[in-house]
């Protein structure tokens, strides 16, 4: 487990311990062998039981906090597991390429597809680079060029989201980031080729709605998607932003309230540790659901899956009252 990974999770501390210890036992040598071997059988066997209970109880903040590691895996470190022969494409054509949405093309199981999603950065500087996944309205712009691109070759679309919401800045709201995110929202309804949307992390408010519309919504299983993060939903409803453990149980920010909820339809599991402890595992298997749902989504027409993708968003809040 890496040094960022443990630096403020503290539900991960036992866990921590007992790697280091494992990784102790794994270095003695001499003429206990026999020893050495059966003591660390015994660890390997309480870590694994121990991060199974750990991350089988996270609170939905212990989750947020979990997806926002710098470790954590990102967009462009599940492509080269999920698509062959990819390329990524740059630039609105308006004078912008924004690096906080990032996107291109590939084939996945023998079929070309359209991919887009949000990056985030591994380090500070990377982080500066990519605004730390906070997409500008040039990036949805650029997202939009893709996907109108995919459409009219039809191109299934793929979409990744993992952002704390789009960039918030003057100038992001001058150049109109609403408007950006708008017109994406209303042209995905629109597409006649199938949309995968996939929540990879952090799916936060508006900037991960820029390209949430699709057909099927998997949601990896310790991921989050929340209108508002709980730290501004508590500092907005009680302001008292110390209070976001309360705000992130009201919520319902986790995989299986929101499948419970209707919001997504799929929850794609994750090994234990979460994606960061195994990314090509997490990838494969993500690339399998992936496939699956495309074959599904396949067999329908296109006046079909735009008349269900229409249905699956109008029925999202719905409630009765006696």
């Amino acid at each position: 487990m890496s040094n960022r990974k443990g630096v403020s999770l503290d539900f991960l501390k036992p866990v921590i311990e007992l790697e280091y210890q494992v990784d102790q036992l794994g270095k003695i040598a001499g003429h206990n062998k026999l020893w050495v071997y059966q003591q660390l059988y015994i660890f390997q066997k309480k870590l694994a039981d121990l991060k199974k209970e750990i991350f089988h109880s996270l609170t939905p903040l212990q989750r947020l906090h979990l997806v926002r590691q710098a470790d954590r895996p990102t967009t462009l470190d599940y492509i080269p597991y999920i698509l062959d022969n990819w390329i990524e494409l740059h630039g609105d054509r308006g004078g912008a390429d924004d690096l906080a949405l990032v996107g291109g093309i590939g084939r996945l199981n023998g079929s070309t597809v359209m991919f887009v999603g949000h990056q985030r950065g591994k380090d500070t500087k990377d982080n500066v680079v990519r605004n730390f996944g906070m997409a500008s309205p040039g990036g949805y712009r650029k997202a939009l060029r893709l996907m109108q691109h995919a459409n009219r070759f039809n191109f299934p679309i793929l979409t990744f989201i993992d952002t704390p919401g789009a960039w918030a800045g003057i100038e992001a709201e001058r150049l109109g980031q609403g408007e950006a995110i708008a017109v994406n929202l209303r042209e995905m309804f629109s597409f006649n080729v199938p949309i995968i949307c996939t929540i990879l992390g952090e799916g936060g408010s508006g900037g991960a709605l820029g390209i949430g519309i699709g057909d099927t919504i998997l949601m990896l299983e310790y991921a989050v998607y929340t209108v508002a993060t709980p730290e501004a939903c508590a500092a907005i409803l009680w302001k008292d932003s110390k209070l976001s453990l309360e705000a992130a149980e009201a919520l319902k920010i986790t995989s299986s309230d929101l499948k419970v909820l209707g919001v997504i339809d799929r929850v794609v599991h994750e090994p234990i540790g979460g994606s960061q402890s195994n990314p090509q595992q997490a990838a494969l298997t993500l690339k399998q659901e992936l496939i699956t749902e495309l074959n599904i989504l396949q067999k329908f027409t296109n006046d079909e899956r735009k008349e269900l993708r229409y249905q699956k968003f109008r029925k999202m809040g719905t409630f009765y009252e006696e």
